[in-house]
This record gives C-alpha cells, structure tokens and sequence, in this order.
C-alpha cells in the first residue's frame, strides 16, 4: 500500500480444516483453526502474565474482561513462568495478525494490535464453551488469523440526531469485540453541527440547535473535553476515530451561526453551500480544523465533498463566483467546486493530515498520494472504476449493502430500500464479490465499513435494531477470507452472539425470529 496508513494489506488463503470446533463461536472467522486434543479449564485464581511490552494494558484488560463478562477473578503477575495466561511479542508480524494458542496455558501471540484481536476470540471461545459451575471447558486449539482488510470501518452520523458519549462508547465496544478498526464520526451537516470549536463558538452553540426530528431541540454537540475522552476511549480499544466536517455542501448549520460564509442554496435547500471562492471562508475552515485536527490524533479529515448539486443553485447569479469564473476561463459550476476542494485539500495537506471524501471528489483532480476516496453510490460502479484507475486509495461503502439505515428485512417498511433492494444480513456477509474489482486494485481497497445515516433513526432502540446483528457481518466480512466463509456457518455461530445482544439491553433484530422484535417505528418530527 502506497500511504502507509494501516501496514501492508494481505490477501491470502490459510489452510481451514473445513470444521468448525464442537461449541466454538467466533466472529469473525478465523482464517485458520487447528483442533487439538484435550482441553483448557478457565477458572478462579488463575495468573495472567504481565505484558511488559504495554506496562501490562493487555494483561489488565484480559482480567477486567474475564470477570466483567464471567465472573471469573483472575491475577496480574511478573512471574510469567507461573502464568496460565501468556503475551508473546512478535514485533515483526503484520500489525493486526494474531496467534492464539490454547493448550496447558493459553498464549497470545502478535503485535499489540493483534493480541488485543486474539483476546476477543478467546473472550468469544469462553462464551460458547462448556460451562460447570464455575468453570469453562476449552478445546485445545491452535488459531492463525490475519485480516482481508485493513480498514474495517463504521460510520455514526450525529448531525441528523445526536446519541451522545455513552452511545458511542457502547457501540465503540461493540466494534472492538468484533475486530472493528475505524470509526468515522459525521459530526457535521445540514441539520446540527457537533463539536465544540472555541474560535467559533456559535458554531455549537447556534449551529448545534435542532434535528431531523425536531427544528427546535436545544443545541447538543460534543465538548472538547467529551471529543478527546472518547477518542483516547477508542485508542485503547484500538480504532482509529476519524471526523467529518462536511463541505462545501450540506453545510446549513453552519449558515445557520455564520451567515457571513454562506454560498447560498435552492429553493429545496436553502442556505446549503458555503461560499466557494472567498478567502474568507478558507480562513474560516482553515481556522476550524485546526482544532479539529488537536482533537483526533488519526492524521485524517473527511471533508465530505458530496451532493454539492443539491443547492449550489445561487453560485450562478453570485457576483464573486460570477467573477472567479469569468477570469479562471470555468465553464461550469463543477469547476467551482473543484477549485474550492482543491483549495481545501492544500489546508488539509499543510496540516499533516490525509483528505478523505465521498466519490464525487474524483474529478477534482485531488493528490492521490494524500486522498482517501470513499466509493458510496452503488448504482455508479463508474465512481468506483475511475477512482482506482486514477490511483487513488479505496474505501467501499455503497448504499448496497452497507448503509445500515437501508432496512434489512423486506417486511421492515420504516427504513430506506432503492428500487426495492435493501440490506440483508446475507448480502451483507457476501460483500464484496470477486467481480466487483479487478485483483490488480487488490492493494487500493484498503477495506470496506457500514455507515449509519439517521435521518430515519431518532432513538436508542432503533439505532440498535438497525446495527445489529448486521455488525457481525460487516466484521466477518471485512476480516474473513473467501475460502472460510460460510453464511449458513456463520448463522450457526450468530445463535451464541443474539444472548450477548439481549444480556446487554440492545434491541436488535432477531433473524432467526423476526416477529419477536418487532421493527421500531420512526419517530415523526414536528
């Protein structure tokens, strides 16, 4: 991979023993699984050796895990000779590979990042294993494991309705236990703007006002202080936090606290653009993701660049962009904006972070050195084409079928479907074909995420029922490789991880059951 972002992508095809072991449940799939004979006993007492490599982060999270998830108390100690539980470094592995080993003792072998990959399927293991007492019997077992993707991703939009720290430390969890690496944060849009930005402080507090179901909500945005908590929240669960400031279309709110930067709007979107061609408004956002840039350590910023169309409209009787056109020789309003994201792209680069933006930035001619393009309409395989063929790097998330607010059952009637198609838990787990690139891009898709637009999800219930269980085939398919995938396996396996669902108070959807949870209605607005 040419950025570096994530370490080399492997695609590869492990040895799989073409069985799953008798009451194993992991999600996702390893890529290989060595049955053994006999068994490990987890039980009270046992040692977990410190992990001097992290000032024992992994070893403490392994005993919190054990006896917040089974009640089992475990210890942390220096005489790694003595300890049922081992972490063994293997500086030179890929970042995320991982080995674990269950036998006498149970050892973890990778990186960081993998040994954090190998607890969770050894949490996952524990779940499904037998259970006398207060004991748990597990089989023996050698795991191999390394992921198809490096960038495994979700996307929580909070601009249409806000959720707030202790949602998305939830689901930030949630995205840990099933191998999920990156969480993209749409903090700004049309209807609310998120974060607090001190220079700007109206930003929050006036652009903050309102939702897709109530115009007149008070004002609700993350502080700083809250940004940084879940950020190094996320770090420690190993995902990368990435935000969003939404540009130079899909920016109401911000009209809404500065009508200064407005670049107008149409008459479906009124007050929808930022003004395309004045300093001004570069100063502006120059002056805004700086903060932004000392809130998120990922060295990344989405700026959106999408569905600029939509209300641009003003652009064309505006006297400065009137002017930059006549003497830039611009035959069209494209051309405007794509002088605006190049602009935007240098403030992005000056600033030591990586652009990312939604496939209409293609054309722009951005740095494919430094530009993520993000390949999000499914029914334009085109967008995706041209941005590999112009070298740009690949993140895929089209509406099909990998925008969670698309409902997943075709009985669901309060969700979005697309000329009647609609998200499925299979189609999902299936995603991507093999035809859908050509294997010479292999190295440009860094990976695929599901995003979670709510304009249809208003509430706690709702924003569950639509994630999972679809969370667990977005893992599996990110993480698996082909050649051990199996959806009907993969159901075998879900059964273990529906109790969890329910242990935990979320509403999700039953696939196995669909009448006993019933869909969520939509909350109307005012």
């Amino acid at each position: 991979m040419r950025t570096g972002l994530f370490g080399m992508v492997f695609i590869i095809t492990l040895i799989f023993s073409g069985k799953e072991i008798l009451g194993q449940a992991i999600i996702p799939q390893p890529n290989e699984i060595k049955e053994k004979e006999g068994h490990f006993t987890l039980k009270e007492g046992q040692i977990i050796a410190y992990s001097d490599f992290d000032n024992g982060q992994l070893s403490y999270y392994l005993q919190g895990e054990l006896m917040d998830r089974f009640g089992i108390y475990t210890k942390v100690s220096h005489e790694n000779e003595k300890a049922d539980y081992q972490f063994v470094i293997e500086p030179n592995w890929e970042k995320e590979e991982y080995q674990l080993e269950v036998a006498n003792n149970i050892f973890i072998s990778g990186r960081e990042a993998g040994m954090f990959y190998g607890i969770q399927s050894l949490l996952q293991i524990v779940n499904s294993a037998d259970k006398e007492k207060d004991r748990f019997r597990i089989p023996n077992q050698l795991i191999n494991d390394i992921p198809r993707f490096s960038w495994r991703g979700i996307m929580l939009d909070e601009s249409r309705h806000f959720f707030g720290k202790d949602v998305v430390k939830q689901l930030l969890k949630w995205m840990a236990f099933y191998k999920l690496n990156v969480f993209h944060w749409h903090l700004t849009d049309s209807p609310g703007w998120r974060v607090e930005i001190k220079q700007y402080p109206d930003l929050a507090n006036i652009g903050g006002i309102g939702d897709d179901h109530d115009p007149d909500q008070p004002a609700q945005y993350y502080t700083q202080d809250e940004i940084r908590e879940i950020v190094n929240y996320a770090s420690k669960l190993h995902i990368l936090v990435i935000p969003e400031i939404d540009m130079p279309g899909h920016a109401t709110s911000i009209n809404r606290a500065y009508p200064v930067f407005s670049g107008g709007g149409s008459e479906n979107h009124p007050e929808f653009t930022l003004h395309p061609t004045r300093d001004t408004v570069v100063q502006f956002l120059t002056d805004v993701l700086k903060e932004v840039d000392a809130l998120f350590p990922s060295q990344m910023i989405h700026i959106g660049g999408d569905e600029v169309h939509f209300g641009n409209q003003e652009w064309k009787t505006d006297p400065d962009v009137v002017k930059w056109m006549n003497e830039n020789n611009a035959s069209s309003l494209i051309d405007v904006e794509h002088y605006f994201l190049r602009r935007m792209a240098d403030t992005v680069r000056a600033l030591n972070n990586t652009l990312l933006g939604w496939d209409e930035v293609i054309n722009a001619d951005l740095d494919t050195e430094n530009s993520i393009i993000y390949w999000w309409r499914h029914d334009k395989h085109t967008a995706l084409t041209s941005a590999l063929d112009k070298n740009y790097d690949v993140v895929l998330c089209p509406r099909i079928p990998l925008y969670l607010d698309f409902v997943q059952d075709e009985n669901n009637s309060n969700g979005r479907k697309w000329g009647g198609r609609f998200a499925d838990l299979q189609t999902l787990y299936q995603f991507p074909p093999d035809t859908l690139y050509h294997s010479s891009h292999n190295n440009q898709v860094l990976g695929m995420q599901g995003n979670i637009w709510t304009e249809r999800i208003a509430d706690n219930n709702r924003l569950m029922f639509m994630t999972f269980p679809r969370i667990t085939a977005l893992s599996e398919a990110g993480w698996s490789n082909n050649a051990v995938k199996n959806y009907d396996r993969y159901l075998e396996r879900l059964q273990f991880h529906l109790p969890l669902f329910k242990d935990a108070g979320i509403y999700y959807y039953d696939v196995f059951n669909p009448a006993s949870t019933p869909e969520p209605p939509i909350i109307e607005g005012k």
